[in-house]
């Protein structure tokens, strides 16, 4: 089996496991459920939870208590973006070539539905507990890292200076910590908690989360070259939209060639760092290079 059909074997698996934690819609409320739905099935490369699960694979997990991490961190992920989308923020009406979903609920759904993916999001990831009563200690963890690495102190707060700085020229410094946080933040909290939940040491742990921490940085530096070199039908998404919204990326600040020459050296670093694991295949290396070079 080549990268391309494993990839989209593990995609399937983890639309299973989606769909297994996504509440029933039904009920007085059930529009919500419904928008959720919506909302985390669209598609998407669904990144965060396979580094999560290749992560706990490669420190030798092999158990359904990283399911339901699995499950929260991409309604995390989605719930971010259905916000991303509103009038207020980014005001997109597409994403993943569909319309987004405060164009198809309406803008008090469309928070609603986020507030409503956040909040289920932990709920799932508690169910954990009464998948494995042994690993109570490593659940535990692994929840402080996904509510941290959420929060003020990680993808929220990169959003907030993100947003406070849009139509301002802003340093290097200010920009590599907005995307560390908002990007490199939820991408960390996958791979730390898939090595938590698989037992892994300190050490270990502390190096996935630097792995993730450059898989994240050059992940966001691709989608700023893909924001003025790809089109709107092959992200999916609409293209220039830095600029509409007058924000520095790295393009503006560095110039496009420099900034593809950082992506291949950042993804780089991080491959030798993962090597420095020795994994017991190269899966994982291929994912974070082919995800990193993405094209859309």
């Amino acid at each position: 089996m080549n990268f391309k059909e494993a990839y989209q074997k593990k995609v399937e698996e983890i639309e299973r496991i989606l769909r297994k934690y996504l509440p029933e819609k039904e009920g007085f409320q059930k529009v919500i459920m419904e928008a959720m739905e919506y909302s985390l099935m669209a598609g998407g490369k669904r990144l965060r939870p396979m580094l999560m699960q290749e992560t706990y694979r490669l420190f030798g997990g092999n158990d359904v208590v990283i399911e339901p991490f699995m499950a929260a961190i991409e309604m995390i992920h989605t719930y971010s973006l259905v916000h991303d989308d509103l009038p207020a923020m980014d005001n997109d009406d597409y994403r993943r070539g569909r319309k987004t979903t405060h164009v198809v609920y309406g803008e008090d759904m469309g928070i609603l539905a986020g507030d409503a993916l956040l909040n289920y999001a932990f709920e799932t990831a508690a169910k954990a507990f009464d998948l494995s009563a042994k690993d109570s200690l490593r659940i535990g963890r692994a929840i402080q890292i996904l509510a941290g690495k959420a929060g003020i102190y990680g993808m929220i707060g990169g959003q907030v200076v993100d947003v406070k700085s849009a139509g301002t020229t802003v340093s290097g410094e200010v920009l590599d910590f907005i995307y560390q946080l908002k990007t490199g933040a939820l991408m960390e909290s996958s791979m730390m908690i898939g090595a938590v939940l698989s037992g892994a040491d300190e050490a270990q742990v502390k190096t996935v989360e630097e792995i993730a921490g450059k898989v994240g940085l050059a992940f966001q530096i691709q989608d700023d070259i893909l924001d003025v070199t790809s089109t709107a039908e092959v992200l999916g998404k609409p293209i220039h939209s830095d600029e509409k919204n007058e924000k520095t990326t790295y393009v503006t600040w560095k110039g496009l060639e420099e900034a593809k020459k950082l992506v291949e050296q950042i993804s780089q670093e991080a491959v030798l760092k993962l090597d420095g694991l020795n994994p017991k295949d190269d899966y994982l290396k291929e994912l974070l290079v082919s995800l990193i070079s993405r094209d859309k």
